[in-house]
């Protein structure tokens, strides 16, 4: 049974698709009768399914070589596009975290969509979501990974938008569909450059490839340079970090897997492209610059933002920042373990404070507090989410980050440093969020804020108790290191980051301290809370330019192209209406016109010849 679970696990996309389509016809105006909750229950039906298949699977598939499953597309004129899937441990990994927590974000849903009209709409979108996920789990080559991509492009953009009543929710759907646009029109050109360097699309195939390549340096720079923009905007890193912060406006369920696998699906093609990037060092140091300024940056902005969403999700580009680095400094493994810890510990953190958006008046999180005593769950999760996202021992925070800064010690101390830093300003931000949130006195917007219903404790109960046990998985799994070889400076550096920001943040916030706390220097206050003013950067440079060029475009339209056919139309009409008042009727006068006509036209074509020897008797 389960060789035979491994052998079609590639049919796993499947069952999200389906329940996808089967949910299509409770959109609004089709099935009315029974409502649209059934839209939800079978698309959870069919997670659940994935999730048990992807489960099983990958118990058996555990230390097991990869297997690869060729599916022929389209062959033609010298082009053979086959779509290759990789059946290994980490591939069917992926598989039962994305099903795993999509399952959980569905049930979440049920009760935080309860009585929303774009049930149906939802779910099914839910469901192109997990299929894209999925089938980018399971892909190993780049260009059909970038057709992937740009699904989940595009169900980013109809979630976002899901609400389409409001401005808000408009243009935040269209701000992050134009961003990640940019960063996946770069990504095209850096496939459609790779082709002619490797002769494959294959990531195996790059692999092999890229230990004997000898390319001209200056092209593979701009090759990989290109291929890292994609993953750019996906991981929300600088400059096109402002997409996961507009995304906000979309449901709180979406969100719940936006900052955990979406976010990781641009730092899945970067690991995947890790032999090739690192081919050029130019590339693999704008890798770490990248990831080094979001993570810093990132960190400093999310200490500096009341809303809830807002706070979280610059904890998430400042991960994928670290990310980066490891992908740069060629640490796969630090990566994915950074993905993982990730992806269940910010997926638990947003279930933890999405029930207090979904019950309350305000996300504002100065309008908020003392709600520990009406939201005891909430806050043990919230809790635990934040310990498993830092380096706090033994949850998988720690182990990502000691994993990293372990393989960062030797030969690049510069970035161990940042990464102590990183994590020491994320155990400030969530420490900060969670005292002005649950903790102190209940005020006007929180005295009436209970705990939410079953529908949205139980998935939060359920990943609280996964992200605990979360070390002894990996243990179990032989991807912990032995306490007898940890490097002990690393774990203490890491663990006084930790404490040193969760204890001097929860003096100031759990204490009496008056708040709102305000930094002494109010431009560096602004600087933070405006997001180090990219957004006015961005509307003083690229849209002004945008703007002027489509100006100048309009303004060339109007007065060259349309003067052109004005003028060849005004002079038509002139001509007809001058021909219709001088002519008689008479055929000889016709005759005559004609002959004019011909004449004139002859010496026209005759001038070169006749015109010269015409010239050479005149002189």
């Amino acid at each position: 049974m389960a060789q035979f679970l491994v052998e079609t696990v590639w049919l796993v996309p499947l069952y999200a698709l389906i329940g996808g389509l089967l949910a299509v016809p409770w959109s609004p105006g089709i099935i009315r009768r029974t409502g649209p909750r059934p839209a939800g229950y079978v698309n959870l039906v069919m997670t659940s399914l994935a999730f048990l298949h992807s489960a099983i699977a990958f118990i058996a598939t555990w230390n097991q070589p990869p297997v690869e499953v060729f599916i022929p597309w389209l062959s033609t004129a010298g082009l053979n596009l086959t779509i290759a899937l990789e059946i290994s441990s980490i591939s069917v990994g992926a598989l039962t975290v994305i099903t795993g927590l999509n399952c959980l974000a569905q049930i979440f849903a049920i009760g935080y969509m309860e009585m929303d009209w774009g049930w149906g709409r939802f779910y099914s979108l839910l469901g192109l979501f997990e299929a894209g996920l999925c089938a980018l789990a399971l892909c190993n080559n780049l260009f059909f990974s970038y057709v992937i991509l740009e699904v989940l492009t595009l169900g980013t953009y109809l979630l976002v938008g899901l609400w389409f009543s409001q401005p808000l929710v408009v243009s935040g759907a269209r701000d992050a569909f134009l961003t990640k646009r940019v960063g996946d029109l770069f990504l095209l050109m850096g496939v459609l450059g790779l082709w002619p360097l490797a002769g494959t699309w294959n990531y195996t195939e790059l692999a092999e490839w890229a230990t004997t390549a000898n390319v001209d340096p200056t092209v593979i720079t701009l090759v990989g340079l290109a291929l890292i923009a994609g993953p750019m905007g996906k991981c929300a890193q600088f400059p096109l970090h402002l997409w996961l912060d507009e995304a906000m406006e979309g449901p709180v369920p979406s969100t719940i897997l936006r900052n955990s696998v979406v976010v990781a699906s641009g730092a899945w093609v970067l690991i995947k492209l890790q032999p090739v990037l690192t081919l050029s060092p130019f590339v693999s140091s704008a890798l770490v610059a990248i990831g080094a300024v979001t993570a810093i940056g990132a960190s400093l902005i999310a200490i500096a933002q009341i809303d809830i969403k807002r706070c979280q999700s610059y904890s998430v580009s400042a991960y994928m920042g670290l990310v980066f680095i490891a992908v740069g400094t060629r640490q796969d493994e630090a990566a994915l373990l950074l993905v993982l810890a990730n992806a269940v510990s910010a997926a638990l953190l947003v279930m933890s404070t999405g029930g207090i958006i979904w019950n309350s008046i305000t996300q504002n999180v100065t309008q908020l507090g003392g709600l520990w005593s009406r939201r005891p769950i909430s806050a043990i999760a919230f809790i635990v989410g934040t310990l498993g996202l830092i380096g706090f021992p033994p949850l998988g925070g720690f182990w990502a980050l000691m994993e990293l800064i372990d393989g960062l010690w030797g030969t690049q101390p510069v970035l161990v440093g940042v990464v102590i830093a990183v994590n020491a300003l994320t155990a400030v931000s969530l420490t900060r969020e969670f005292g002005l949130i649950f903790a102190g006195k209940p005020k006007q917007m929180s005295e009436r804020s209970p705990e939410v219903h079953w529908p949205m404790v139980l998935p939060m109960v359920i990943l609280l108790g996964f992200v605990l046990h979360l070390p002894l998985v990996l243990q179990s799994l032989s991807l912990l290191p032995s306490w007898v070889i940890l490097n002990k400076d690393v774990a203490l550096l890491l663990i006084w980051s930790s404490v040193f920001g969760c204890g001097v943040t929860g003096v100031i916030y759990l204490g009496n301290i008056p708040k709102p706390i305000r930094l002494p220097w109010q431009p560096l206050q602004n600087l933070l809370a405006y997001d180090f003013y990219t957004p006015k950067i961005y509307r003083m440079t690229i849209i002004f330019s945008v703007a002027q060029l489509s100006k100048f475009a309009d303004m060339l339209d109007r007065f060259v192209v349309d003067g052109i056919v004005n003028l060849v139309g005004l002079f038509s009409l002139l001509t007809g209406e001058g021909l219709k008042y001088s002519t008689s009727g008479q055929t000889q006068f016709y005759a005559f016109t004609v002959l004019l006509g011909v004449g004139v036209f002859g010496m026209w074509v005759t001038w070169p010849f006749w015109g010269v020897q015409f010239l050479d008797l005149m002189f």
